[in-house]
């Protein structure tokens, strides 16, 4: 019976064996999968048999089993590549996939992502990325309600957007030559101003148009300008601004101090900008008309007059030109017109006990009980940092999967071993007759 129980124990050990075989092989044949995490194989002794001799009771063991096979969910190295849509993350967290129509969540290390035909962002084998979706009204907040799959709807053209305020950044000469109040002002003749600058605006259409303004220094004692505007280049259109908000009463013009600040009219200790609201404006385009806020953030050194910035809110209509993932892994649609928008944050997820998720295929897992709480929510310190144009690489470590390949070899080949010299045993003792 001892003897038996010999071969029994080195069948065991071919068993097990070969299952970490299986395991070695399944590691070094995903090496350059992405986002793989190798796996190890765990033994444990079989359950111990009682024999008796004169010194009393002993045990001996009946072989080896497989205990479990672990998940490893080290780390894996990063690939720098040029898809913007590419994304690896730092950390323990997961991306959530789901297949259309079907509520049942994956998890993934792998960012290899793309846009289908249908704008939505997907993995190669076209399960649907998940993410926070942002407020279409407003471009910075995200919606409180629970993720969703990721689309860029708008994959044609974007609608305009009619400028409604417009401020120009400047400094107007303080050696600039006064020039009289009486003097009629006329854009075609330079000697009737001191300054002018354009700035583009747009329609309700998207069609873009120039507002030019002229700024002439009247009084050189009370640092006063004047300004007037034309849309267009339209001499016709030459209209004075003379209702600028942020002066004192009585006082219509632009007014510096004696250090070329403007005024502080809401007494918080800073220049206020002048500001004024023209219109409405009529397009003769079918466009709607439009009031614009206009204003002058302006000083008065002793240096060159010159535009610094020139800022409005308008934009004309424009087509989709990329589609890219952020730092933040915020999607973001770019359009023709300049206009970025946020369509969505992807999620991440991160277990209590990762070691319990299930493999299913295609560089998914799934979460069964086991896994304990899931933690879903936005990219950072506690789910993981995502860094874009990357792509996670598996963890499997070459050189350490030979040399388990080797002991895996030695133990299967000492087993078989066990199995020869029992036999050989029993053949003696067979022989025992003759």
């Amino acid at each position: 019976m001892g003897i038996q129980s010999a071969m029994f124990s080195g069948v065991s050990g071919l068993n097990t064996n070969s299952q970490a075989m299986s395991v070695i092989g399944n590691n070094l044949a995903n090496t350059n999968t992405l986002g793989f995490k190798g796996s190890r194989t765990i033994f444990s002794d079989l359950l111990s048999s009682n024999v008796f001799g004169s010194g009393g009771s002993s045990q001996v063991g009946r072989g080896v089993g497989l205990s479990m096979v672990d998940n490893i969910f080290s780390q894996g190295t990063f690939e720098t590549t040029s898809s913007d849509t590419d994304v690896a993350i730092e950390g323990n967290g997961f991306f959530v996939l789901k297949e259309e129509g079907n509520d049942t969540a994956y998890y993934s290390r792998a960012g290899a992502f793309r846009f289908d035909e249908d704008g939505y962002l997907v993995n190669p084998e076209g399960l649907r990325v998940q993410g926070k979706a942002f407020d279409p009204l407003d471009n910075t907040e995200l919606l409180p309600a629970d993720p969703t799959d990721i689309q860029v709807a708008n994959v044609g053209l974007i609608e305009a957007n009619p400028t409604t305020e417009l401020t120009f950044t400047s400094n107007l000469d303080e050696n600039s030559t006064p020039i009289s109040a009486a003097v009629t002002l006329d854009p075609t003749d330079k000697t009737t101003y001191n300054y002018s600058a354009s700035g583009e605006i747009f329609d309700s259409l998207g069609e873009s148009h120039l507002i030019t303004v002229y700024w002439r220094l009247t009084d050189d004692l009370t640092n006063t300008w004047e300004a007037s505007y034309t849309v267009d280049n339209d001499v016709t259109t030459l209209t004075s601004i003379l209702d600028f908000d942020s002066t004192t009463a009585g006082n219509q013009a632009m007014t510096f101090d004696s250090v070329g600040k403007a005024p502080d009219t809401n007494g918080d200790g800073l220049p206020d900008p002048f500001t004024t609201l023209i219109g409405p404006l009529t397009w003769g385009n079918g466009a709607d008309p439009t009031n614009i806020t206009l204003g002058f953030d302006c000083t008065q050194y002793d240096s060159s007059s010159i535009v610094i910035g020139r800022d409005q809110n308008g934009y004309s209509a424009g087509e989709l030109t990329n589609v890219a993932i952020n730092g933040d892994g915020v999607v973001v649609a770019s359009y023709s017109n300049g206009r970025q928008i946020n369509i969505s944050q992807l999620v991440l997820s991160k277990f209590q006990n990762p070691g319990a998720l299930k493999l299913a295929g295609a560089n998914r897992y799934t979460a069964p009980a086991e896994v304990g709480t899931i933690r879903t929510g936005l990219p950072g310190p506690e789910l993981g940092k995502v860094f874009t144009n990357s792509l996670e690489q598996s963890n499997v470590d070459m050189g350490q999967e030979f040399v388990k390949m080797i002991t895996t070899q030695r133990g299967f080949s000492a087993n078989s071993k066990i199995i020869t010299t029992v036999d050989e045993m029993l053949s003696e003792l067979i022989n025992l007759k003759r």
